[in-house]
């Protein structure tokens, strides 16, 4: 059963897990699992996603419960007017804050019927150091392994884009297959004893019809937990 935090007679929302496609793709034939379908079937009634998480993140996912409220809050999305706020684990010590303003070309999209662009897209995210840990085993190519957990804002809406701008300044998520070091991957997922892409979005501020703010939240998953608890004793000072 999902975990639904947050519905009203417009919106609903879940904490989307790791894994857990939003909707049917081809290019995972073989999942039988999707968001839509499985809220769909909870609630008993049509949902509009409102937006995409990758297959691996976990966290806010939300979903409008008519055609009425689809067109209105979708329209958040496409403006960048959805303040968005993620967690990522990420390789060696990121910088305490910054704003990252890369241009990204769009990554193709056989599900969509989307090809790659030709041109760069402005594409900015802000980030804030929330933890560093420095574990004394070689996991990387050094003697020490190097963590920084991160609080990302994405102030648009590039597919990919906090994954790929976080390789950009040399501090990829840690269990990203795509836009990661699969050395270190797998080194941390032997480490951790659990392996996924380390990505939560963990609070989504919306607009509400009368002007209001909504604000929907979601907790980190039990294993996300479990692994900033084995890195809490390694805590460095920021």
């Amino acid at each position: 059963m999902l975990d639904v935090v947050y519905q009203t007679d417009e919106l609903v929302a879940i904490n989307k897990p790791s894994g857990l496609l939003v909707h049917r793709s081809p290019i995972d034939k073989r999942e039988t699992r999707f968001a839509v379908q499985e809220l769909r079937n909870q609630l008993g009634q049509h949902v509009y996603p409102l937006h995409r998480l990758d297959k691996p993140t976990s966290g806010v996912l939300v979903f409008a419960l008519s055609a009425s409220a689809a067109s209105f809050y979708a329209q958040q999305w496409q403006d960048n007017k959805v303040a968005k706020h993620y967690l990522a684990l990420t390789r060696g010590f990121a910088p305490s804050k910054c704003g990252i303003d890369h241009a990204l070309r769009q990554e193709a999209d056989k599900a969509a019927g989307i090809a790659a662009g030709e041109e760069p897209q402005a594409a900015f995210t802000d980030i804030n150091c929330v933890a560093r840990y420095e574990v004394p085993e070689a996991l990387d190519r050094y003697p020490q392994t190097r963590f920084t957990l991160l609080e990302c804002r994405p102030l648009t809406g590039r597919k990919h884009q906090i994954r790929r701008h976080l390789k950009h300044i040399a501090h990829p998520i840690i269990g990203d297959s795509r836009h990661g070091k699969g050395p270190l991957n797998r080194a941390c997922e032997a480490f951790f004893g659990h392996g996924r892409l380390w990505l939560h979005c963990q609070r989504l501020e919306l607009t509400d019809r009368q002007g209001g703010v909504i604000v929907i939240e979601a907790a980190l998953p039990e294993d996300f937990v479990r692994v900033l608890a084995q890195l809490a004793c390694f805590d460095v000072p920021v």
